[in-house]
């Protein structure tokens, strides 16, 4: 028996790196996986792992920027997999770069993938975790806003930091319901930042050195197991918290 059997996952940009880690770990203990993001081949590709470990799943084709998608995305997931019990906000569309870079429509469309997205999700599955008598919502932020230099990360900070204020609300908020908020402030080995590492040989060796652990995170065995457990009833009495998971790279007050 899985602790997650019986439970249904929407993740949204699963077909790779952290949601594809997330959705590997969650179904390893039994969750239905509604594998959400805008690269169909992606999705399947993650499905194909999943259906290999056992698991029922359901390539969502989604652009969480667009309502009508996401509206779609949470339809398509309860016709197919029945319900939604845990909702992960992974997608994230935003680049880090100077504040005198950061132009009108690119802040715009990160903030209509980050918070933007995030909320309209949350309230479209609230109803369907509230009638499955609660759930758990995990909304993917970042510890950039508290780097010991922010330079740079000014846009990237601000839209997770507004991720993280809707958890906490909606921790406060939801409690009643038996659906519980986390925030979730990741650090692991995504193709973007693979990328970087190889082409920046120098600058990802001082990188890794500046975290305690000396390594960065693998996005299912650090990242998604991590996941798993505050998902799981283990981690029934905890809601509203954000929780790094960066080798200790980042100070949190």
């Amino acid at each position: 028996m899985g602790k997650l059997d019986g439970k249904v996952a929407l993740i949204t940009g699963a077909g790779q790196g952290i949601g594809q880690g997330i959705a590997l770990a969650l179904a390893k203990e039994g969750a239905a996986i509604a594998v959400a993001g805008r690269t169909e081949s992606k999705l399947h590709d993650t499905c194909a792992m999943l259906t290999d470990i056992g698991v029922r799943s359901e390539a969502v084709v989604c652009n969480v920027k667009d309502r009508a998608d996401i509206t779609a995305a949470v339809e398509q997931t309860v016709s197919a997999l029945g319900s939604v019990d845990i909702l992960v906000n992974n997608a994230n569309d935003c680049k880090p770069g100077p504040i005198l870079s950061i132009v009108d429509e690119e802040y715009e469309r990160s903030f209509a993938s980050g918070p933007l997205a995030a909320l309209r999700l949350m309230q479209l599955c609230h109803p369907h975790m509230k009638a499955r008598g609660g759930g758990v919502i995990i909304n993917m932020v970042t510890a950039a806003s508290v780097r010991w230099d922010a330079s740079n990360y000014g846009a990237y900070a601000s839209i997770k930091e507004g991720m993280r204020a809707l958890t906490r609300s909606a921790a406060c908020e939801w409690g009643e319901d038996r659906i519980r908020v986390l925030a979730v402030a990741p650090h692991a080995k995504t193709p973007a930042l693979e990328r970087w590492m190889q082409k920046n040989p120098e600058e990802a060796a001082e990188f890794v050195e500046s975290i305690p652990l000396g390594r960065v995170g693998d996005p299912e065995t650090d990242i998604g197991r991590a996941v798993l457990f505050l998902v799981s009833d283990d981690a029934g009495y905890l809601t509203g918290a954000t929780i790094p998971l960066d080798g200790g790279q980042s100070r949190w007050g």
